[in-house]
């Protein structure tokens, strides 16, 4: 506006006007964007963008016959221009706008115009015009040819990295399973677009990755149920055809044997299922007793510390009620990290968890659990080194192992004394495998400690200093994911002579 006010050239008020109507419309204030571009004059060097954008205000008011008019308008002017970005953009709104009034041969005829503009270059607009005509298809019960684009659509995404039209495309491709009843499918489909929504930290993921695998585990038994009903009927068949046989006794015979057998295997098979059911639930007390017991004791904790809270502030004592703040605080985070390691912990065990290995940065890892733990370190003045060389690379899965030095680091600091240090450095033994250590100066453990956390056979570590509990759930995590990715974990340390943890991962082949 203050450049408008000044004497300013025609084409430099044309930019302003421009500019404001751009910035009109991204405020949604359709009205005043308008009358911006109807001011500028048709001398203006990027006037042919003009009727797109008084076409895009309709199309955002909804009014798509209006949208559609100016749309056309600006048609042949970009196409003048070759302005192919423009005009790519341009086909997608015109195909949207014929499709919302119901005009799916024009529809279809411009979104596909935008598919096939860069057939060789691999784009968001490839992709989202692929899905724009899926969706076409769907509208008019065109399944087979929706599934097309879909599926299209789908394996383009694969060589981009928007994790939008990652999460979109495979969200799609989930619907389009759960229609056709493959229910397997739908799940692998849905587990992948929740992985690009970065949902993992919600816990209702795990209720709704559980309602799709109840629903393929009711398929898969009334699949079973059908079978049985069949064999059922051939068996009773088979039974009515010896009652009413010549052979008479030695079929007789015969069917007693046969029934025998079929019973001694249906035992086994019982047997077999009784002993799956039973580890499922000992698997399932055990979630159970974890959360029943550190849950509570987070949650009596906060309680109690928040009753003190109150009573601070009718004192208005106010560096305990920091102090309170900072307490309330540390419950609150590890109430946090015990839910984030009972999550990943449940879906490793139930083999919902994504593993997908790439060349890692070792070196910008570290630094980022770091940032990450930088309030707890300060809290007790402890001293961080990342000592890991910068050209260090690990063919690893990044979110496991950021989980692995995340739950190591969390050790370190809770077993750790104040102003104490706590170290992370590589050692070059093998030009396969990358020996990284983290050492700490805490409090150390007995030989026979080391021992029981690095055995496989319980779930919950004991501790023997009293004042810090914990479930062991985070190790018992950490052991697993580290074998995941073709690690080891060993473990050095002396009682009050602080702790080694090293960890081996495969170096990145170059």
């Amino acid at each position: 506006m203050k450049q408008l006010n000044s004497k300013s050239d025609l084409e430099t008020i044309d930019y302003c006007h421009y500019f404001r109507g751009h910035s009109l419309r991204e405020k949604e204030l359709y009205k005043q964007a308008s009358i911006e571009f109807s001011l500028i004059n048709k001398s203006f060097q990027y006037y042919y963008l003009v009727d797109n954008n008084i076409g895009l205000l309709f199309y955002h008011e909804k009014n798509f016959k209006k949208a559609i008019v100016y749309y056309l308008k600006a048609e042949k002017e970009i196409l003048n221009h070759k302005d192919e970005n423009e005009i790519a953009i341009l086909y997608a709104n015109i195909g949207i706008c014929y499709l919302h009034l119901n005009q799916y041969t024009k529809a279809e005829s411009y979104l596909k115009k935008d598919a096939v503009l860069n057939p060789k270059q691999i784009t968001k607009s490839v992709i989202r015009a692929n899905i724009n005509i899926a969706n076409l298809y769907y509208l008019q019960y065109k399944d087979k040819q929706a599934i097309y684009y879909f599926e299209k659509a789908y394996a383009l995404s694969k060589n981009i990295k928007n994790f939008d039209l990652k999460y979109t495309t495979a969200f799609n491709m989930a619907i389009v399973e759960e229609n056709k009843g493959n229910l397997k499918k739908a799940l692998e489909y849905r587990k992948e677009s929740e992985q690009w929504l970065d949902s993992l930290n919600n816990q209702n993921k795990i209720w709704a990755v559980a309602d799709y695998e109840k629903k393929f585990a009711v398929a898969q038994k009334q699949k079973q149920i059908r079978v049985l009903e069949v064999e059922n009927k051939l068996k009773k068949a088979q039974r009515n055809g010896l009652f009413f046989s010549a052979i008479g006794l030695l079929l007789i015979l015969t069917a007693g044997v046969y029934l025998y057998a079929q019973k001694i295997k249906n035992a086994k098979i019982i047997l077999l299922q009784k002993n799956k059911l039973d580890e499922l639930n000992a698997t399932k007390d055990q979630l159970f007793s974890i959360v029943s017991h550190d849950l509570r004791s987070s949650v009596n904790a906060l309680k109690t510390s928040n009753s003190k809270l109150s009573a601070t502030l009718e004192t208005k004592n106010y560096d305990e009620l920091n102090q309170l703040i900072i307490q309330n605080s540390s419950i609150a985070n590890g109430a946090y990290r015990l839910l984030d390691n009972l999550l990943h912990w449940a879906m490793l065990q139930t083999k919902q968890l994504y593993f997908h290995k790439e060349s890692v940065h070792l070196y910008s890892v570290v630094q980022q659990i770091e940032y990450n733990y930088k309030p707890l370190l300060l809290d007790k003045a402890i001293t961080f080194e990342n000592l890991v060389p910068k050209n260090i690379f690990i063919f690893v899965d990044l979110d496991s192992l950021k989980i692995v030095l995340r739950n190591l680091l969390d050790n370190a600091i809770k077993f750790s004394n104040e102003n104490g240090k706590i170290s992370f450095y590589t050692e070059d033994t093998n030009t396969d495998f990358c020996k990284l250590i983290i050492e700490d100066s805490g409090i150390g453990m007995k030989e026979s400690t080391i021992q029981e956390l690095l055995s496989d056979g319980e779930l919950l570590a004991k501790k023997n200093n009293s004042e810090i509990i914990g479930t062991g759930l985070g190790l018992q995590l950490s052991k697993q994911m580290i074998k995941k990715n073709s690690g080891t974990l060993t473990i050095e340390s002396e009682l009050n002579q602080g702790t080694k943890m090293i960890l081996t991962f495969p170096k990145t082949i170059v």
